[in-house]
């Protein structure tokens, strides 16, 4: 059973604005933070920005801060993540994934992980 999908990649003029989303269902939804990770090509997974379900301040990495904005709506069951501003170095495919812990950035806590979205930022 699908727990994580992420939509709303595509294809982008640098400058220009993508938002992606996550429908998240069952075990998922009931951890206590999500979080977005992306993979750029021969890169590691790199974090991007957490949330918790129950509120408070979202959590960014240096490179995304004052550009990309985390957010969630609980009726939905869906976390959003509002990138402005893009550059190509933003270009990787991004996953949404579920964490157990609070604020965690590291790839290792996450225990439940979406099928991935394709971003790429053009000059």
């Amino acid at each position: 059973q699908e727990q994580l999908v992420e939509s709303g990649g595509g294809l982008v003029q640098a400058g220009g604005s993508l938002r992606l989303s996550c429908a998240a269902s069952g075990r998922a939804f009931s951890s206590k933070a999500m979080g977005w990770f992306r993979q750029a090509p021969g890169k590691e997974h790199e974090f991007v920005a957490a949330i918790r379900w129950s509120g408070g301040t979202p959590y960014y990495a240096a490179s995304v801060k004052g550009r990309f904005t985390i957010s969630r709506d609980n009726a939905k069951n869906t976390v959003y993540l509002q990138m402005n501003m893009l550059k190509p170095e933003d270009t990787a495919v991004y996953y949404c994934g579920a964490s157990t812990l609070d604020y965690c950035t590291a790839y290792g806590c996450y225990d439940y992980w979406g099928q991935g979205t394709q971003v790429t930022v053009s000059s």
